[in-house]
C-alpha cells in the first residue's frame, strides 16, 4: 500500500518506540517469573510493582488498588460479575447503560440470566444519562452502578463525577469503563468517588493484552480467575511481565503529554468535523461537540451505507471504522446510534474517525476529500437517493 492514513486509534493504537524499548528486555534479559523467590526473578518483580506504582499515579490512586488483567474486557467482567457475586445479600439490581460497551452489556445479559435485575437508561441525542433518571432508577437493593466515562464510538464523555457522587450518598458502588479515556482526558479516581475503573494499554501507545482494574480499598471484591496467588489472591496467572511494563510507560507517556497532545487532537478533530460538515451535503456529527473525547469524531451519511465507505476508504490508504471493533462484521446498526435516536436507516451510514498526536492537517484533507468523493459516488448508485433528489426539486 503506497499511502497509509490511521485513523482509527479507538479500536487501538501503534506501540511507541520508547515503550517497545522499555518491554524488549522483559522478552529476553530479565524474563524471571516475578513470582519466584530467587534473585534473579526480582528484576521482574521489580518492573510490576513500578508499573503498578506509575498507573496508580496517574489514576490518584494507591499502588495496592491497582490489578493487572488481560485487558478491558477482562476488567468489566470481572467489575460486574464480581460485585454481583459480593454484593448478593445486599441486593440483585445493577444499573447501567444503552451505550456501554458490549463487554458490559453481554455481561449484563449474562447476570439476568442468572437472577439479577439490570436497569439500562436511557441517554439523550447527545449520548448523555440524565442524573435525574439514575436518581429515579436507584432502589433498596441496587448494588451496583456501571455508566462508561466516554463512548468508545461517538466520543461522548458522561458527568463521571456528578454519577460518582450520587452512586455515593446512596452506599452503591460505582463501576466505570475507562478504556477510551484512560490517557486521553483527566481521571481522578477520588474526586470522581470512583470504586473499581477498567483500562487497557493498547488504547494509549501500549501493548495489547494487558489491562488493569482499580479497586478501591474496602471493596469485597473476589477473585475473577482462581489458580494462583498473583495479584494479592484476586486474579491468578503468571504477570505478563513485558505487557505491564509497557503499559506502564505508555500511560506515562501519555499523561506527561496530556495537556499538549488533547490541545492539537481537539484543534485537528474540529477541523475535520466543521469540513465534513460544511462540505458533504445530508451528514451529521453525533456525539456531544465539546463534552467528548479529543480525538473522536463520528459521522452519518444519509443515503449510504458505511460498510461500503469503509472499503472505498480502505482502498485510498484510510483506515477507518463505523464504531466498536469489537462488533465488526455485524451486519446490525450500532446499538449507540439507535440508542440516540437515530433511524436504522441513517445508523448504517456511519464512520467513526479517531486521530491520534501523530495525524497532521494533510492527513484530514486527504481524508476528507475522498470522502466527499465516496459518498458522491455511493449517492449516485442509490435509488433512494435519487428519489430524494427529485421530491427535493419538486417542492
Amino acid at each position: 500500500m503506497e499511502k497509509l492514513i490511521y485513523l482509527d486509534n479507538a479500536a487501538t493504537t501503534r506501540v511507541h518506540p520508547e515503550v517497545l524499548d522499555a518491554m524488549l528486555p522483559y522478552f529476553t534479559e530479565y524474563y524471571g517469573n516475578p513470582s519466584a523467590i530467587y534473585t534473579f526473578a526480582g528484576t521482574a518483580g521489580k518492573a510490576v510493582d513500578e508499573a503498578r506504582r506509575t498507573l496508580a499515579e496517574c489514576l490518584g490512586a494507591q499502588p495496592e488498588e491497582i490489578y493487572f488483567t488481560g485487558g478491558g474486557s477482562e476488567s468489566d467482567n470481572w467489575a460486574l460479575k464480581a460485585a454481583a457475586e459480593a454484593y448478593s445479600g445486599k441486593g440483585k439490581h445493577i444499573i447501567t447503560t444503552k451505550i456501554e460497551h458490549h463487554a458490559v452489556l453481554h455481561t449484563a445479559e449474562y447476570l439476568e440470566k442468572n437472577g439479577c435485575e439490570v436497569t439500562y437508561l436511557d441517554v439523550d441525542e447527545r449520548g448523555l444519562i440524565d442524573l435525574d433518571e439514575l436518581k429515579a432508577a436507584i432502589r433498596p437493593d441496587t448494588i451496583l452502578i456501571s455508566v462508561m466515562f466516554a463512548n468508545n464510538e461517538i466520543g461522548t464523555i458522561e458527568p463521571i463525577k456528578e454519577i460518582g457522587e450520587i452512586a455515593r450518598a446512596n452506599g452503591i458502588l460505582f463501576h466505570t469503563d475507562a478504556v477510551q479515556a484512560f490517557g486521553h482526558i483527566p481521571i481522578n479516581v477520588n474526586d470522581m468517588n470512583i470504586d473499581m475503573l477498567s483500562a487497557s494499554g493498547h488504547k494509549l501507545g501500549g501493548p495489547k493484552g494487558i489491562g488493569l482494574m482499580y479497586i478501591r480499598k474496602g471493596v469485597k471484591i473476589r477473585s475473577f480467575i482462581h489458580g494462583g496467588a498473583q495479584e494479592r489472591q484476586r486474579r491468578a496467572g503468571t504477570h505478563n511481565v513485558p505487557g505491564i511494563v509497557g503499559f506502564g510507560a505508555a500511560a506515562k507517556i501519555a499523561y506527561d503529554n496530556m495537556a499538549e497532545n488533547s490541545a492539537y487532537e481537539e484543534k485537528l478533530r474540529d477541523y475535520l468535523i466543521t469540513r465534513v460538515i460544511e462540505e458533504v451535503p445530508y451528514s451529521r456529527v453525533n456525539g456531544d461537540r465539546v463534552k467528548r473525547l479529543p480525538n473522536n469524531a463520528h459521522f452519518c451519511f444519509r443515503f449510504i451505507e458505511g460498510e461500503s465507505l469503509l472499503i472505498l476508504l480502505d482502498q485510498n490508504g484510510i483506515c477507518a471504522s463505523s464504531g466498536s471493533a469489537c462488533t465488526s462484521g455485524s451486519l446490525d446498526p450500532s446499538h449507540v446510534l439507535l440508542a440516540i435516536g437515530l433511524p436504522h436507516e441513517i445508523a448504517h451510514g456511519s464512520l467513526r474517525l479517531t486521530l491520534s498526536e501523530k495525524t497532521t492537517k494533510e492527513d484530514i484533507d486527504y481524508t476528507v476529500d475522498k470522502i466527499k468523493e465516496i459518498v458522491e459516488r455511493l449517492r449516485n448508485m442509490s435509488p433512494l437517493y435519487e428519489d430524494f433528489i427529485k421530491s427535493e426539486k419538486g417542492k
